[in-house]
C-alpha cells in the first residue's frame, strides 16, 4: 500500500524526533553519571579528608587537656577534654555512616578500636587523679603514645585511601566524559546523517513525481499530449497522474478534432474559392459587359482579398500536411544565396514603398545545401516580408548569413517594435499571430511561423527569436549541410 504525503511526513518527522530523542537521552544519561561522580566525590572522599583532620585534631587536643588536668587538676581542662572526646565521637560515627568503600570502613574501624583502647586508658588516668594518686599523670603513657600513633596512622591510612578513591573516580569520570564526548560526537553525526537522508527520502518523495508533472506539463503547454504519464507514488499523485493523463487524451482528441475540421474545411473551400477567382478574372476581361470605374475598383479589391482567402486555405493545408507528416518534400543541393537574393528583389518595393534601408551581410563560399527549393523559398518570404511589415517607414533591416558549424545561418533584423520575451516560442505556433499592433497587423493568418518551424525542421535545422521590447527582433534559421 502506498503512503499518503501526510503519513510520509508524519513518519520521516517521528524518525527524525526518535533520533533527536535517542542523541539527547544518551547525553541525559551521560550528564547523570557525571553528576553522580562528581556528588560522590564531594558528598563522601572530601567530607571523609575533612573528618579525618577534625579526627586528628580531636585526638591531639584530647591528649593536650588530659595532660593539662592532670597537671593541674582544673576542672575546666577535664571538661574541655570532654567536649573534644564527644566531638571525636561525633565525627567518627558520620565518617563510618558515609564511607562507601572497604577500605575506608576497616580503616575507620580499626581507628574506633584504637581509640576505644585509647579512651579505656585516659579513663584510667581520670580515675587515678580522682583517687589524689601523685603518679597518675606516668601511668600508660607508653601505652597511649602508642595508640596515639596508631590512631595518626590509620587517619593517614584512610586520608590515602580517600585521595586514591577520589584519583580513580576523577579517572572514571574523565574517561567516562571522553567516552562519552566520543559516542557523543558520533551518535550525532549519525544522527544528522540520518536526519538528512530521511529529510531527503522524504522530500524526494514528494518532488521528483512534481518535477515530473512539470516536464509533462512543459510538454503540454508545446502541443504534445502523450497521455503516457505513469508515477509510481502516493495516492494523491497517482489520483492527479489519472486526471492528466485523461486530460491529455481529451487535448489529443481535441487537436484532432481541430486539425480534421481545418483540413476538412480547407477542401472545401478551396473549390468555392477557385471558382470565385475565376469568376472576378472574366469579370475583369468583360466577359459579363462593361463595367464603370467603380465596378472595376470593387473587382480588383475582391480579387485580392479570394487571392488572400486561397493562401490562407492553401497554408492551412499545408500546416496540417506537416503535422500529420504527410507533407512531401523535393529535395535537392543548391545555394542558399540565389534564393535570398531572389526574395529580396521580391520585397524591393515593399521596402521601397516604406523608405526601408536594407543592409545585406552575405557570406562569400557559403556551401550548397540540400533542401527543398519552394519550401525554403516559403521560408525566406515569411521571415523576410513579416520584417517588412513590421518595420517602421523610414527604418531598417539587415540580412545575413554565414557558415556555421559546416552549415549555414541566415538570421533577419529589423527595427520593430520588438516581441516580448514569454512570446518568443508562442510566436511559433499555429495561429499565433505576433503580439503587435501595427497597421498590417490584420493582415496576418498566425500561420507563417508554424509553417516556417515545420520546413526548418524538416531540413534538419533549427529556427528562434530574439527581442526586445522597442528595439526589434531577429529571426535566425540554421540548415545543416
Amino acid at each position: 500500500m502506498r503512503l499518503t504525503f501526510f503519513s510520509r511526513l508524519t513518519i520521516g518527522y517521528l524518525t527524525i524526533f526518535v533520533i533527536m530523542g535517542a542523541v539527547s537521552s544518551y547525553s541525559l544519561v551521560k550528564l547523570h553519571e557525571l553528576r553522580t561522580g562528581t556528588a560522590q566525590i564531594i558528598n563522601v572522599d572530601q567530607r571523609i579528608l575533612d573528618f579525618r583532620k577534625k579526627l586528628a585534631d580531636s585526638v591531639l587536643s584530647q591528649m593536650g587537656y588530659q595532660k593539662k588536668y592532670l597537671i593541674t587538676r582544673d576542672e575546666t581542662f577535664r571538661e574541655q577534654f570532654v567536649a573534644a572526646e564527644d566531638d571525636f565521637i561525633t565525627y567518627l560515627t558520620e565518617a563510618l555512616r558515609i564511607a562507601d568503600t572497604p577500605t575506608k570502613k576497616d580503616s575507620l574501624n580499626r581507628l574506633q578500636a584504637a581509640y576505644g583502647q585509647y579512651r579505656a586508658l585516659l579513663q584510667a588516668d581520670m580515675n587515678s587523679v580522682k583517687s589524689n594518686r601523685s603518679n597518675a599523670e606516668m601511668l600508660h603513657r607508653q601505652e597511649k603514645e602508642r595508640l596515639i600513633e596508631r590512631i595518626l596512622e590509620e587517619l593517614k591510612i584512610l586520608e590515602a585511601s580517600s585521595y586514591q578513591d577520589i584519583y580513580v573516580r576523577m579517572s572514571d569520570l574523565s574517561e567516562a566524559g571522553s567516552s562519552a564526548r566520543r559516542l557523543s560526537i558520533l551518535m550525532f553525526g549519525i544522527a544528522v546523517v540520518l536526519v538528512i537522508g530521511t529529510s531527503f527520502f522524504t522530500t524526494r518523495s514528494i518532488t521528483k513525481p512534481l518535477m515530473v508533472l512539470i516536464e509533462k506539463t512543459k510538454e503540454v503547454s508545446q502541443g504534445i499530449f502523450k497521455g503516457d504519464l505513469d508515477i509510481p507514488s502516493s495516492p494523491e499523485i497517482s489520483e492527479l497522474t489519472s486526471a492528466f493523463n485523461t486530460m491529455c487524451d481529451k487535448l489529443k482528441r481535441v487537436e484532432t478534432m481541430k486539425s480534421e475540421f481545418f483540413s476538412s474545411m480547407s477542401h472545401e473551400l478551396r473549390t468555392p474559392l477557385t471558382s470565385i477567382k475565376e469568376g472576378i478574372g472574366l469579370l475583369q476581361d468583360g466577359v459579363g459587359g462593361s463595367m464603370s470605374e467603380k465596378q472595376k475598383r470593387l473587382l480588383i479589391i475582391l480579387s485580392e482579398e479570394t487571392h488572400r482567402l486561397i493562401g490562407l486555405v492553401n497554408s492551412m493545408l499545408d500546416l496540417s500536411k506537416m503535422e500529420e507528416g504527410m507533407m512531401t518534400y523535393n529535395f535537392h543541393h543548391e545555394e542558399l544565396t540565389p534564393l535570398i537574393k531572389r526574395v529580396i528583389t521580391e520585397t524591393g518595393p515593399l521596402m521601397e514603398g516604406k523608405r526601408i534601408t536594407l543592409q545585406t551581410e552575405i557570406g562569400e563560399g557559403l556551401p550548397s545545401l540540400r533542401l527543398d527549393r519552394e519550401r525554403i523559398l516559403q521560408v525566406l518570404r515569411n521571415l523576410i516580408s513579416n520584417a517588412v511589415k513590421f518595420t517602421p517607414e523610414g527604418g531598417a533591416i539587415r540580412i545575413s548569413s554565414h557558415i556555421k558549424n559546416g552549415g549555414v545561418e541566415f538570421s533577419v533584423t529589423d527595427t520593430g517594435p520588438g516581441i516580448p520575451k514569454e512570446n518568443l516560442k508562442a510566436i511559433f505556433e499555429k495561429f499565433h499571430q505576433l503580439p503587435v499592433k501595427t497597421s498590417a497587423w490584420m493582415k496576418g493568418t498566425g500561420l507563417g511561423l508554424a509553417i516556417v518551424k515545420h520546413i526548418v525542421a524538416a531540413h534538419g535545422g533549427n529556427v528562434w527569436a530574439e527581442s526586445e521590447p522597442g528595439q526589434g527582433s531577429t529571426f535566425t534559421v540554421v540548415l545543416p549541410s
